[in-house]
């Protein structure tokens, strides 16, 4: 079954616990967690302080997206704070099986991801060691972009490439995910989409969790 990850950047921060217990509710699989330095992208979001509080409130599963320059400096903290799935950017660091095994260290999963101009083929090197692969399917740094229909190519590969491979990493996708582009990942071979404005535009969270994963 499809799994449905919320992104938290689109919640109402000032009702942050009664929207976790509403998410619970409507049944969804992740709560996604991204984190901006203003140096990677051109925004800051949230960090440490926020995911330890988060943490305290729910045991769904935290997926916690570094959009982050140097993320090995930061990925004993991120698990420390309560993340359970920890995912860096291939453009991030110098070293990205390093980072890999570091996250691995920590008994969290690791995922990895790559920006809409970054040629899936870098990721190869890796996938036989990832949890997870996130395809962005908008530049990172700013919620409400539109869905960029080229990037289904890349999970068409990625879910070739496992089944090729028999790897078993996730492949989620994130950016401008609505109940059209929902259809395109599914068909492409998707498992986890990530979806912050359409998502929190709902009134009940059970629609858009049902619509998202074709039910």
């Amino acid at each position: 079954m499809m799994k449905i990850a919320p992104s938290l950047l689109s919640c109402d921060f000032t009702e942050l616990k009664e929207e976790v217990r509403k998410l619970e509710a409507a049944g969804v699989d992740y709560l996604h967690f991204d984190v901006m330095d203003g140096r990677f992208v051109p925004n800051i979001s949230f960090g440490l302080p926020v995911l330890q509080q988060l943490r305290k409130i729910t045991d769904l599963t935290i997926d916690s997206h570094l959009m982050i320059e140097e993320p090995e400096k930061y990925v004993e903290a991120f698990a420390e704070a309560g993340s359970d799935i920890i995912t860096v950017h291939v453009e991030s660091t110098r070293h990205l099986h390093r980072v890999i095994q570091q996250i691995r260290s920590t008994g969290r999963k690791a995922g990895v991801t790559l920006n809409p101009g970054t040629n899936i083929q870098q990721l190869i090197p890796v996938l036989s060691d990832v949890d997870l692969v996130l395809v962005m399917t908008v530049n990172p740094g700013f919620g409400g972009q539109s869905f960029i229909a080229k990037m289904v190519d890349k999970i068409k590969f990625l879910d070739n490439y496992r089944t090729q491979h028999k790897l078993n990493f996730e492949v989620e996708v994130d950016g401008g995910v609505n109940s059209e582009t929902a259809v395109l990942c599914r068909a492409a071979g998707a498992d986890v989409l990530v979806a912050g404005s359409y998502f929190f535009k709902h009134t009940d969270y059970a629609e858009p969790t049902a619509i998202l994963r074709g039910e």
